[in-house]
Order: structure tokens, then sequence, then C-alpha cells
């Protein structure tokens, strides 16, 4: 019986394909549990602290993507070294070459295992080819790290910052396991000091980092995890439902989207403020936004403001004119959307929000003119909320053409006589929906407000919420642990 017991835990410690370690699951809360206590002891032993997660964080990323790790372990020889050298030498020109060995490696692994087939499958129909894709597996979150990695290396040549001294560091840098595999992205310049500050969580700062997994698990695993299965319904078959239900499963994958990608974010920052760590922001309501340009502020703010630094700003940004400002828009967002997926779908979908920044832009000298009040205000966050919740179709259909019968089904057949069989049969769903509506209409600071209020609750309310929270996660949960949509880039 003891041997069956430690055969299943060691099994269990294993790579498992196509079960990568997630937030969500069991078996990364059994660890985090082992974990903090480990790390808490090592706390004031700052090398060994930073020996011990980096570790962890190694684990952690083979339990996501196996083998993979020592693809991500290279990359932090390889930049790390790479940085040390720019530092010794004096001459441009050889600083030069080591910043392009590291992009060209970064990248060039990146382009191999994301966007190999894609260029193959064009080259292909483009001759009138068989096509036969490569056996590539895309190692879980590589884009992220990808991103710190190039920011890193950039930093480093422009001297933004100084290379870490030892490998250590930076290794703990890149492969930080709250951050590493769906973001946030993590800059150097804001992360590095906190490594040699080592600074404790305070008793508050505990609370809230709770009370932001709380969050993030309500989420993720109970409103994101919930309201997809009716969701993958409608993308499953875009033309067998109704006009009116395919509309609802639009809308449903835009606040699906949200809670799943912002509840993993809510749960990072939460994990590295518990530790003691501070994660920026990475969502900050976006479905308030009353125009585009305010929609980028607000969502992904780490990937937006990477995007705008590191592209946007060295193609010029808005310094060269305004017809090259709106260029650098859409070929910063074409870019974006060429991040997030190897087809074609998702360069429209970036395309189209780089249309769409350079149209807001263009358009602001007219805009100005119309009164601020409630109706006005109202007016154009639905044309904002309406131009995202369709191109979010791009992003979740199977496939370029699935997108185009999606949305052509909601024109082609709609009536709202279909409304009251949808509130019957769809009611927890409609539930679900309506309480995400309400939480991210909430005013400005509310929930702040509520984040000090469970800070200062007696012990037996947090206990109570983390229990409520527990049993809808039990109550609602499919037969499988859910993978974060970002996972796959």
């Amino acid at each position: 019986m003891l041997t069956d017991v430690l055969h299943n835990i060691y099994s269990r410690l294993l790579y498992i394909e196509n079960e990568p370690m997630l937030f969500s699951s069991g078996t990364f809360w059994a660890l985090f549990l082992v974990f903090l206590p480990v790390y808490s002891l090592l706390k004031r032993r700052m090398w060994q602290m930073v020996l011990f997660v980096t570790a962890f964080s190694f684990y952690f990323y083979y339990k996501s993507s196996g083998m993979f790790v020592f693809l991500l372990f290279a990359t932090s020889v390889l930049d790390w070294s790479l940085s040390r050298l720019m530092m010794k030498t004096p001459y441009i020109r050889l600083r030069k070459i080591y910043v392009g060995i590291s992009l060209t490696a970064s990248l060039g692994i990146l382009a191999y295992f994301k966007y190999a087939n894609f260029f193959l499958w064009n080259i292909s129909a483009l001759v009138q080819g068989n096509f036969q894709p490569l056996d590539l597996i895309l190692p879980v979150g590589i884009s992220f790290y990808t991103f710190q990695s190039v920011s890193y290396i950039i930093d480093v040549y422009k001297k933004r910052v100084a290379p870490t001294r030892t490998w250590i560091e930076y290794a703990f840098f890149l492969s930080f396991f709250p951050a590493l595999v769906a973001g946030p992205i993590v800059r150097a310049d804001y992360f590095l000091p906190q490594i040699r500050e080592n600074r404790h969580a305070t008793t508050s700062e505990v609370y809230l980092g709770l009370w932001l997994i709380i969050l993030g698990v309500l989420k993720k695993a109970v409103i994101a995890d919930y309201i997809a299965q009716y969701n993958d319904l409608i993308f499953q078959s875009p033309t067998g439902y109704s006009g009116f239900e395919t509309l609802m499963g639009i809308i449903g994958y835009t606040m699906q989207i949200y809670c799943d990608f912002s509840g993993y974010s809510d749960m990072a920052i939460g994990i590295a403020m518990i530790m003691g760590f501070r994660l920026a922001q990475n969502f900050n309501f976006p479905y308030k936004a009353g125009n585009l340009t305010d929609f980028w502020r607000r969502w992904h703010i780490s990937l937006s403001s990477w995007l705008r630094d590191y592209i946007y700003i060295p193609l010029g940004g808005n310094r060269k004119g305004t017809r090259r400002t709106y260029i650098n828009n859409f070929a910063t967002m074409l870019i974006g959307g060429l991040w997030h997926g190897a087809a074609w779908k998702f360069v429209f979908w970036g395309g189209m929000h780089g249309l769409g920044l350079a149209v807001h832009k263009a358009s602001k000298p007219y805009l100005g003119r119309w009164s601020d009040n409630p109706v006005c205000r109202a007016f154009f966050w639905l044309v904002t909320m309406s131009f995202v919740a369709l191109l979010w179709v791009f992003f979740r259909a199977d496939s370029w053409g699935d997108s185009w019968l999606v949305v052509s089904n909601v024109f082609n057949d709609f009536s709202l006589s279909y409304f009251p069989a949808f509130a019957s049969a769809r009611m927890l769903w409609l539930v679900l929906m309506g309480v995400i509506i309400v939480a991210h209409a909430m005013p400005d600071g509310f929930w702040d407000k509520a984040g000090q209020w469970f800070v200062s609750s007696p012990w037996w309310v947090k206990l109570l919420i983390f229990v409520i929270t527990v049993q809808l996660v039990l109550e609602l949960r499919g037969e499988d642990v859910a993978p974060f949509i970002y996972f796959q880039f």
C-alpha cells in the first residue's frame, strides 16, 4: 500500500503530456504548500533563497513543458553570458554583435517553434505544393520569457540596466514561476532590484495576495471555465445555432477571455506578493474603455507597454509626422497579432486593432466636438466594445473561414424571440455573465477597498470566503482542469 502511494506521488511529480502545471490545479497548490514554508525559512539567506526559487521555477516549467526546460536554461545561460561580455567591451560594434547574437538566438527559436509551419504552409500554397506540417510542439510560455529575454538584452545594451553579477540572479528573473508561462511580462529594471532588496512581505501583503488569488480563482475556475462550456459549442459549430445564440457566444467569449487571462494575472500577482515580490498590474478593467486607445492602456498592460517601448518607439513612435504615426501604430499591432498566433486570423485581428487605433487618433479633433455627457459616453463605449467583441471571434474561432461564418451567422439569423428559451436553458450562464458585468462596472477604487476590507476582516471571514470559493470551484468545475487560454502563446 505504501509503495503504491509513493509511486502515485512520484508519477504526479513527473511531466505529464497534455496536463501542464496550472495555478488552478490541485497539484500546484499541494506543491506550493510545501514550497512556501521552505521559502520562508530561506528568506533571510538571500542566495539560498534565490537558488531554491530558481530551482522550483525550473521544475514548474518542467511540469508545464517537459524537456523544453533545457531550452529555458540554455536561453538564460546565453543571455547572461552575452550581457556580461557587453559590459566588459568598450567597442560599440562588438556590443551590437553580442545583441545580434542574443536576438537571433531568442527570436530564431521562437520563430522556429511558432511560425515554421505557418511560413512553410504559405510557401507551399504559393507553389501549389503538398505541404506536410513539421511535427512541432510549442513550448508553453515561450513568447513571454522570450520577450523578457529580448528586453533585458536591449536594456543592457542601452545601459538602462546593469547586467546581473551572477547567472543565478538572471535565471531567477527569467524563470520566476508566478509570471513564467503567461505573464505579466517582467522588466529587468523593475524586478532585479527586488531580488537584491530581498524584502519580506508584510502581514497585510500576505492577506492582500490571498485576496488576489481568490479573485483569480473565481474569475478563472468558476466563471471563465463554466461559461466556456457554452461558448465552445458555438465556436465548434459556427452555423449550428441561431444568430441570437451565436451573439451570446461571442459576448460570452469576450467575458471568458477577460476572466481567464486577468484571473491568471491576479493569481500570479497574488502569489508573488505573498513571496514579497511586486509584479506590475496587467489589467485595469479594459471593458470600461470608451475608445480603442484606452482599451489598450487597460488590456494586457505588460504586453502593450512592451510593444510600445521595444517596437512602436524604435519605429519612430509619433515623432516623425502624422502619417508615420499611423503606420507605426498599424505595424506594432500587426506584430502584436502575429505574436499571439501563427495564422492569418491573428494577423487580421492585430491589423484591425492597428487600423482602429489609427482611426481613433485621426478622429480625435472631431470627437472633441461631441458633448461629454452620459449618452455620448455610452455610444462611444458601445462602438468600442462591439469592435473589440467582433474581433475576438477571429481570436477564438478555429480557422479564418469559421471566423466569418460565426460573424455572418449573427446577422443572417438574429431574433430576440430566442431569448426566453435561452434564458430557461442557460440561467446559470446568464447569472455568471451578469456577475462579471456588474463586477466590472463597479466604480473606480471599489475593488481596492474590497481588498483592504478583506485584509482587515477577522480570520473567520477570510476562512469563510476561502471555503466558499473552493466549494464553488468543486460545484462548477468540468471533468478536466481547463488550461489558461494564454498558455498557447
